[in-house]
């Protein structure tokens, strides 16, 4: 399976949390971890069994070197990150409980990869015997380079025939409404499969889920068909996929996956989570998603497989999913007791 190549292109960012449940406020020291959307995608896949590249750019100190390391440790392939620029992005994650919410506070302009160039990546090289390509919103929203740099990765993605997936994630922080419908659609052109959850279709693209609501954590799958309808309508895409939240409270979620190929749907079971931490469950639902088309699985264990996986990186502590394919799938025929495995 190693010879299955998956490539994913963003931004790494140091993350610095308090301790626990603490408030910032509070906080007398915190933790160091790093992550990021197409980072915690890669080692998922690495993990899976999949050889997979991350291309970025990171300052040339110990600071991006501690990014790198962090990626190596679980086999993710960093040859073609890029060294420069003077700043690593970093963000501040508060964990919620109960009825109080998570907080991300996010400190990371003119980071490195805010700085690169449209022609600084060697595309032809690093698509060289690779099946698969991801990205997601947040980087084509960080600066206007590097969009310029996505476009420019797309463009040889498509030449070279690398199936493309994006995960929509819209963030409100970095970009508006307006600037992210005009980037990503000029994007969309070269996707074959799109992620996405409740509101970032409704974000980006004006397509709205009808009888949702997500701030009281109603979800309806009958409007969820729709905008997968109208997705692949608009864009000509080969799928898509929908994850679907119902948040309960900062400490108690339900969740689920649906699957959309052109034809049919495939809804997953529905998993409820009491969180350790959520933050990177729609990468790794994406990683689980990927790893099973990749390998040729069907469309049906293909969501099954993501929801499972994504379920399981909700139980644990920092971006990276950190379970195996036997792990997931033990999940996904029924095992929930959370015995001890001896």
């Amino acid at each position: 399976m190693q010879n299955k190549k998956v490539v994913t292109f963003g931004e790494i960012m140091l993350r610095l949390s308090p301790p626990g449940s603490y408030r910032f406020l509070q906080a007398t020291s915190l933790d160091a971890t790093y992550g990021g959307g197409e980072a915690n995608v890669a080692v998922s896949l690495a993990n899976f069994g999949l050889q997979a590249h991350f291309v970025s750019k990171v300052p040339a100190h110990d600071i991006g070197q501690g990014a790198v390391n962090a990626l190596r440790v679980h086999g993710v392939r960093t040859e073609h990150i890029k060294r420069g620029g003077d700043r690593l992005g970093i963000y501040y994650c508060e964990h919620g409980a109960s009825q109080r919410a998570s907080k991300v506070i996010y400190d990371r302009t003119g980071s490195s990869i805010a700085q690169v160039k449209p022609d600084e990546f060697d595309w032809h090289h690093i698509f060289q015997d690779a099946s698969w390509f991801h990205f997601t919103g947040i980087t084509p929203a960080i600066s206007d380079n590097a969009a310029a740099a996505t476009l420019e990765a797309l463009k040889v993605a498509k030449e070279m025939k690398v199936k493309v997936s994006v995960d929509l994630n819209y963030r409100k922080k970095l970009w508006t409404p307006e600037k992210a419908n005009r980037v990503m659609s000029q994007l969309m052109e070269y996707v074959d499969v799109v992620i996405s959850n409740e509101e970032d279709a409704e974000k980006v693209f004006g397509i709205k889920a009808g009888s949702s609501d997500v701030e009281k954590g109603e979800l309806h799958e009958t409007g969820y068909r729709e905008v997968a309808r109208e997705l692949v309508k608009r864009f000509g895409l080969e799928k898509v996929a929908i994850t679907l939240r119902e948040s309960l409270s900062a400490s108690d979620n339900n969740w689920s996956g649906m699957l959309y190929d052109g034809e049919d749907f495939y809804d997953s079971r529905k998993y409820s989570i009491h969180l350790v931490d959520r933050v990177g469950g729609g990468d790794s639902f994406c990683g689980g998603l990927i790893y099973a088309l990749m390998t040729d699985k069907d469309p049906l264990y293909a969501v099954e497989f993501a929801a499972a996986a994504s379920c399981l990186k909700q139980t644990i502590h920092g971006d990276f999913n950190l379970v195996s394919v036997e792990e997931v799938e033990l999940l996904m025929e029924g095992d929930e007791s959370g015995r001890i495995q001896r």
